[in-house]
């Protein structure tokens, strides 16, 4: 078992098995818990019953629980895809940070743990050359069912810290959506890394992939509208 030199303690779950061979972690992938305590989301990813798993936990403390050894594929990802990849699970590390989520009030990240859930990222990424386009938000991966770590995640002080993309984004200047174009904004969500069909339409489906990018490159404002300052965004990371 890989266990990294930055874990509290150990407590592992049995909701796991071997990667498929030859293939290494090229995905870190943050969730968050959305459950009431880190003590339960512990339980719940320890239980044989729930199916899933993860990596790593990280408490509002900042104390890191690893549950799975790197080497091996923990359950975390769900239904997802990223860049063609539709198994998340095999290519991926899943960090689950401790957070009530949306449906309990979505409190923000306390200091102690965004300095640990930067300090792992840190060390994850350098030791499996995790390219920065691949540190992504469970949202990203499955955009049509999830909606963690959320716009409260500071993504932009992980970029810092050399974890992840980012960029400033376009300021908000109204919420008109831009006249046409659906198909071009799908192809350009597509080249981005995001799994989206070009329907030509600002569908349901294409409102959701916009929320996701939103909630992380644009988070001031999370409504799935392709306005000015969205797809300015996007264009500004496609540019970079």
């Amino acid at each position: 078992m890989i266990r990294t030199r930055l874990a509290h303690r150990l407590r592992l779950s049995p909701n796991v098995e071997p990667r498929p061979p030859g293939v290494w972690p090229s995905i870190l992938l943050l969730h968050y818990t959305g459950m009431e305590s880190a003590e339960a989301a512990c339980r719940w990813l320890c239980s044989p019953q729930s199916r899933v798993s993860s990596h790593y936990l990280i408490d509002e403390t900042g104390e890191i629980i690893q549950m799975v050894g790197e080497d091996m594929r923990a359950w975390h990802a769900g239904d997802s895809c990223w860049a063609g990849e539709t198994d998340i699970n095999s290519h991926s590390i899943g960090i689950e940070i401790h957070n009530r989520g949306h449906s309990l009030g979505y409190d923000g990240f306390p200091e102690a743990q965004m300095q640990t859930v930067v300090a792992l990222s840190q060390d994850i990424v350098a030791r499996n050359a995790i390219r920065p386009e691949c540190v992504l938000g469970h949202s990203d991966v499955a955009p049509h069912r999830k909606i963690d770590p959320g716009e409260k995640f500071d993504w932009h002080r992980m970029h810092a810290a050399g974890v992840g993309r980012w960029t400033v984004p376009i300021p908000i200047a109204g919420k008109s959506e831009i006249s046409g174009g659906a198909a071009e904004l799908q192809q350009k969500l597509r080249l981005f890394g995001y799994c989206i069909d070009i329907s030509g339409q600002y569908d349901k489906r294409t409102r959701s992939v916009l929320k996701a990018f939103q909630r992380h490159f644009r988070p001031q404002c999370v409504d799935g509208i392709a306005d000015v300052s969205t797809t300015g965004t996007l264009d500004r990371l496609i540019g970079n």
